[in-house]
């Protein structure tokens, strides 16, 4: 009887999961031995191409893989209906648009950016990353809040200082105004760039 290898050595072999291995012996598409090895003969041969709906059948390194990494503009697809999927596909490929890259490299830039992307999740949770929108909301009030401060700031100092330097309060309280209006006016709206960060 040939020696064959372990579920786990022919899927390192084929570069997929020892599941996906799993489910194929599962629905017959790949066959074992007594032992429950299989025939490393097998691997790169068709098995995977009838896998049920989420199995990929570009799985082996050797099989080409779409990726979005390094993506020049790409023709656009009519809108009108003009052209087929098909043709709008072939396009896009003779475009030179879409990169291919190797499966192992599409699925580590897929586990890069699903590691990012839980990064971020993370980061919005523990509250140490807030949305644009939110932190410009929160500016705006805040510099609102300020602002009014000062506005009724000389109707507050006014009368007091008056009574201490022995003035019209009307008086002194009109010129703080002037002033407090003339420095809001200088400093003018709050500009924050939230796209750079400071090391």
């Amino acid at each position: 009887m040939p020696k064959g290898v372990s579920i786990r050595e022919f899927a390192r072999l084929e570069g997929v999961s020892d599941t996906l291995v799993r489910k194929a012996l599962k629905l017959n598409r790949l066959k074992a031995f007594d032992d429950k090895s299989i025939d490393p003969a097998l691997v790169g041969t068709a098995w995977r191409e009838g896998n049920a709906k989420g199995a990929n059948p570009s799985a082996n390194s050797s099989h080409p893989v779409r990726s979005s990494q390094k993506v020049r503009t790409a023709p656009a697809i009519d809108a009108d209906g003009d052209g087929s999927l098909a043709d709008a596909a072939g396009r896009l490929l003779d475009s030179g648009a879409v990169a291919m890259v190797d499966y192992a490299t599409a699925l580590q830039n897929k586990e890069n950016y699903l590691a990012l992307l839980r990064q971020l999740e993370y980061e919005q949770k523990s509250g140490s990353l807030v949305a644009l929108d939110t932190a410009s909301a929160i500016l705006f009030e805040e510099h609102r809040a300020q602002r009014d401060a000062w506005l009724n700031w000389p109707t507050r100092v006014g009368p007091i200082l008056a009574a201490e330097l022995g003035l019209e309060a009307d008086r002194v309280t009109e010129a703080l105004t002037a002033h407090v209006h003339n420095q809001i006016a200088q400093l003018g709206e709050p500009e924050a760039n939230f796209s750079e960060r400071e090391g």
